[in-house]
Formats: C-alpha cells, sequence, structure tokens
C-alpha cells in the first residue's frame, strides 16, 4: 500500500506541473495529515499502485535537493530535477506518538507523465482509511499503545531494483 493523503486521480488541466506525493509510510502520513485532523486533510486514502509503476517512478526519480558527493555538480541535479518526472525526498519517520525516529522514509513526488500512468495506469485499489487513522489515534490518545500498534498496517522494507535516489 502507498499511503497518501487526498489524491485527485485523472490530473487537473493546468496540473502538470504541480506534484502528486506518494508516502509509503502510514506513520508518516499520520504526521502529515495529523490523524486526518488538519484542515483540508480530513480524509486519508490508501491508494495501492502496482510494482511495475513504483518501479518505474524511482528509476525516474531525482532527489528533491542537491546534494554535494552525489550529484557532480549544482548545474547539473538542476537540470535533471527540471527533467525528472518523479523525485525522492527522504524524510524522518515517525513513531506511534509522531516523534521523529532516527531514520527515513522515502516520499516520491510524481509529475507530468508519471502523475498521469499513475492515475490512468498504475492505480490498482483506492481505500478510504480515515476510519483506521482515526481509531489508531484514539487509542494512541487514551494510552492503549499496544492495541493501536495492532491495528497498524503492515509494513515491510522495499528491495527496490537498480539504484533509488539516496541522500549520501
Amino acid at each position: 500500500m502507498r499511503w497518501q493523503a487526498i489524491t485527485v486521480l485523472g490530473i487537473p488541466q493546468g496540473y502538470e506541473h504541480g506534484l502528486t506525493w506518494i508516502k509509503p509510510s502510514f506513520l508518516w502520513m499520520m504526521y502529515r495529515c495529523g490523524w486526518a485532523m488538519k484542515e483540508g486533510q480530513e480524509t486519508v486514502l490508501a491508494v495501492e499502485i502496482t510494482r511495475q509503476g513504483f518501479d518505474w517512478a524511482l528509476a525516474n526519480a531525482e532527489l528533491s535537493h542537491y546534494e554535494r558527493g552525489v550529484h557532480p555538480d549544482l548545474a547539473t541535479w538542476q537540470r535533471n530535477l527540471r527533467h525528472a518526472p518523479a523525485r525522492v525526498q527522504w524524510d524522518p519517520e515517525r513513531d506511534l506518538h509522531l516523534n521523529r525516529l532516527p531514520y527515513r522514509s522515502l516520499q516520491l513526488g510524481l509529475a507530468g507523465e508519471a502523475a498521469r500512468r499513475y492515475a490512468d495506469e498504475w492505480t490498482v485499489a483506492i481505500r478510504d482509511v480515515t476510519p483506521l487513522a482515526r481509531e489508531i489515534h484514539e487509542l494512541v490518545r487514551s494510552g492503549r499503545d499496544e492495541d493501536a500498534v495492532r491495528l497498524l498496517p503492515e509494513e515491510a522494507p522495499y528491495a527496490a531494483p537498480g539504484t533509488v535516489p539516496a541522500s549520501g
């Protein structure tokens, strides 16, 4: 599953330059949307996409920020980023209380061709997981962490083929 706050399937006119973000970590998504309580983010959808599509996006992605030692120079990175249909960003993973953990989770931004393919080819299923998010949040708020953990979606490390843009 790829966890994502509301996404629009089908790219609206003029949206080609915006990004649609895939957030594979449920708890990072809960941090981002405030357990589906932040204004404008009250709905959380689990969007299942094909592995082939996800792998294509990774293979065609560029890091969202310049990093010396990863990129030959700033100009090359800027040129690659402008032309990349996807971008990779690594953000701190979150625990059940949405505190930072010492490792990072992938965020994958899609634009142009990647966003169109995501909407038209890669999407397999969409589920509203807002009730699950709110149930887990209520358990956490009431100090029932063990019960909350049992409800978390199963997540496993993703064995990506080839090279995934990574921070140095």
